[in-house]
C-alpha cells in the first residue's frame, strides 16, 4: 500500500503528540483499545479524542460510560478546559450513562437509542469508557463468554461505521494481562499506558503495540496529564524518522570564542560539529561555553544554553565577574537559557523543549551543561538521548558544545564509564589541573578534531577578564615551570606532558639533592 493512500485514510486523534507517534492519526473506522492500570490516563485520553473530534475536526462524538456519572465526567473535563456542556448544547457531543447489558442489546438493534443518537448527531467517533463491567456481565450470566460478547461488540461497532475508542483496565504488564487478552485480538489499534518508578517520582508512558494498516513509532513514549490541556505525548527522543537522510555538512569554521584555542584546531570548529569539553569542576568548562555563546551573539548567531547544573541568574552573575555579558544578548533575544532540574528530568520532554526552542528562534549555537547530569537523571536512556539530540542538531547545522564533568582531579583516563560519548562527538577538549610541587595549574589538550590537523600540544591557560586565555609558551609564568622527570617508581603519571607523577615532597626534595631517595628509618626491635 502506498504511503499517500494510507495517509488519506488516516484521521487525527487530536491528542497532542499521539498523532506524531501514529504518523498522522489512525485509520478511519478502526476500533482502538486503550489499556492501562488505574490512574494512567485512559479516560482522559478518550475524552480528548472525542473533544478534539467535535471541536477541531467537525466529527461529532458519543460517549458511553458505565461507572463514571456524566456529572463527574463533565467536572473532570473542566479541569482540562474542555467545554463538553457547550458541545452538548450544539449537538456535537452526546453522553449516555447506561449499563453493559443495555449497550449489548443496543448494538444488536438497528433502531435502538444508540444508533438513533449516532444518526441524529452524524457522529463519527465513539468512546466506550471501561470494558470491565462488560466482562463481569459475561461472567455473571453464563449465557455467552466474554470473548463472544467482545465479538458481538466489535461487529456492532463496525456496522455503525464510526471510529471507536474502548478503554480497558489492567493490573500490570504481566503476560496474562497483555499478551493473551481477547481485546487485543479483535481491536485494530492497541495503545498501552503505563507507569515507571523513578527515584521517588513516577513516569507515565504510552506505547502503540499495534495499528493495522499503518506505520507508527514503536517503543515507549513519555505521557503527561497536564492541567488546562489534558494528555500530552512526547515521542521517545531516539525515535526521529528519516534522521539520517541527506545529512548536511559545512566547510565553514566557527570560532570557539578564544582565538588562541581556534589556532590549536586549525581555525576553529566546523559549523554543525559537536564538541565535548571534559574536566573536573573549576577548570573552566562553563566559562568556555559562555565565551562560545557570547562570541556567537556578537557575530549575529543566536545561541541556546541548556543548563542542568546552575540557575540562569547565577550563570549571569558569574559571567559578569569575568566581563562576559549574558544579560545583554538575553534581553536582545540573541541568547536563550533553558534551565531544568535534573531531579525531575524526563528526557523525552526535555528533548521536545530543546527542539522547539531551536526551531522557534533559529538557534545556531547550542551548549549543554552538563552531560553528566543526563547520566545521573537517567543512566539507561542517556546514551540514546545524546545520540538523538546530536543527530537532530547536526541536521540543522547547529554548532554544539557539550560539557562533561570528569571525577578525576589530575588527568583523564576515560571520559565516561557509562556514557561512551567520545564517538558521538567531532571534537574533544580536555581541561585539566596539573600538579607541580604543591601548586595546581590549569592545562588544556585537544586530542580529537575531526577533519582538522589539530595541534597535539598541551598549553597552560588562565581564567580572567574575558574568560579563558592561553599563556605564551616562551615567556612569563608558563616558561618558568620546572620540568620534573618521570621516575619508574612513581605511583601516578599525568595524562599531560606538564603533569608530573604524583609524589610526596620527600621525593621532590631527594630529587633536588641528587636524585636519591632517603632510606626508610629502621624500627628498633623490642
Amino acid at each position: 500500500m502506498l504511503k499517500s493512500d494510507t495517509a488519506s485514510r488516516l484521521i487525527p486523534t487530536g491528542v497532542s503528540g499521539l498523532d506524531e507517534v501514529l504518523f498522522g492519526g489512525v485509520t478511519r473506522n478502526n476500533i482502538i483499545l486503550v489499556e492501562g492500570a488505574p490512574g494512567t490516563g485512559k479516560t482522559t485520553l478518550g475524552l480528548g479524542f472525542i473533544h478534539a473530534g467535535a471541536r477541531r475536526f467537525d466529527e461529532p462524538g458519543v460517549i458511553v460510560t458505565f461507572e463514571l456519572s456524566p456529572q463527574k465526567l463533565l467536572r473532570d473535563a473542566r479541569g482540562y478546559d474542555w467545554d463538553f456542556e457547550e458541545l452538548e448544547r450544539q449537538r456535537k457531543v452526546k453522553i449516555l450513562y447506561t449499563s453493559p447489558s443495555v449497550l449489548m442489546d443496543e448494538l444488536q438493534s438497528t433502531d435502538g437509542v444508540l444508533a438513533s443518537e449516532i444518526a441524529a448527531l452524524g457522529a463519527k467517533r465513539l468512546l466506550i469508557d471501561g470494558l470491565t463491567p462488560l466482562q463481569l456481565l459475561a461472567q455473571s450470566r453464563h449465557q455467552r463468554s466474554y470473548r463472544e460478547s467482545l465479538h458481538l461488540l466489535v461487529e456492532g461497532l463496525q456496522r455503525l461505521g464510526i471510529t471507536a475508542l474502548l478503554t480497558r483496565e489492567i493490573e500490570g504488564p504481566g503476560p496474562e494481562e497483555t499478551s493473551h487478552a481477547h481485546e487485543r485480538f479483535v481491536c485494530d489499534t492497541i495503545i498501552t499506558l503505563g507507569t515507571q518508578r523513578r527515584r521517588r517520582g513516577m513516569l507515565r508512558t504510552l506505547e502503540v503495540v499495534k495499528s493495522r494498516g499503518q506505520e507508527f513509532l514503536t517503543g515507549q513514549h513519555t505521557l503527561r496529564i497536564e492541567a488546562g490541556h489534558g494528555i500530552q505525548v512526547y515521542r521517545r527522543s531516539q525515535s526521529r524518522p528519516h534522521a539520517f537522510v541527506d545529512q548536511p555538512t559545512s566547510m565553514e569554521r566557527v570560532s570557539s570564542g578564544c582565538p588562541a584555542l581556534d589556532g590549536l584546531m586549525q581555525g576553529g570548529l566546523y559549523r554543525g560539529s559537536v564538541t565535548l569539553t571534559v574536566g573536573i569542576s573549576g577548570t573552566g568548562k562553563t566559562v568556555s561555553a559562555v565565551q562560545f555563546l557570547t562570541d556567537g551573539a556578537k557575530r549575529g548567531e543566536r545561541g541556546l544554553l541548556v543548563t542542568l547544573d546552575e540557575h540562569p541568574q547565577q550563570l549571569i552573575r558569574n559571567a559578569a565577574t569575568l566581563g562576559l555579558d549574558l544579560a545583554g544578548p538575553l534581553a536582545q533575544e540573541k541568547l536563550f537559557i533553558h534551565y531544568e532540574s535534573p531531579l525531575e528530568l524526563e528526557l523525552d520532554v526535555h528533548f521536545d523543549r530543546i527542539a522547539r526552542l531551536v526551531e522557534q528562534h533559529h538557534i545556531q549555537r547550542v551548549v549543554l551543561d552538563s552531560v553528566a547530569a543526563y547520566e545521573a537523571a537517567s543512566p539507561e536512556e542517556a546514551t540514546d538521548f545524546m545520540y538523538a539530540l546530536a543527530t537532530y542538531l547536526k541536521r540543522r547545522l547547529c554548532t554544539v558544545m557539550c560539557n562533561y564533568e570528569s571525577p578525576e582531579l589530575l588527568g583523564v583516563s576515560q571520559i565516561s564509564e557509562n556514557l561512551k560519548a567520545s564517538h558521538l562527538v567531532d571534537n574533544i577538549i580536555l581541561f585539566n589541573y596539573v600538579e607541580v610541587s604543591t601548586r595546581l595549574r590549569r592545562a588544556i589538550t585537544i586530542p580529537k578534531v575531526r577533519g582538522s590537523k589539530n595541534v597535539q600540544k598541551t598549553r597552560e591557560y588562565v581564567i580572567g577578564q574575558g574568560g579563558i586565555s592561553l599563556l605564551d609558551e616562551d615567556s612569563g609564568e608558563a616558561a618558568a615551570l620546572p620540568e620534573v622527570p618521570q621516575l619508574p617508581f612513581s605511583s601516578y603519571y599525568g595524562l599531560l606532558s606538564r603533569s608530573p607523577a604524583r609524589q610526596s615532597p620527600v621525593i621532590e626534595t631527594a630529587l633536588q639533592d641528587g636524585g636519591h631517595l632517603p632510606r626508610s628509618p629502621r624500627i628498633p626491635k623490642e
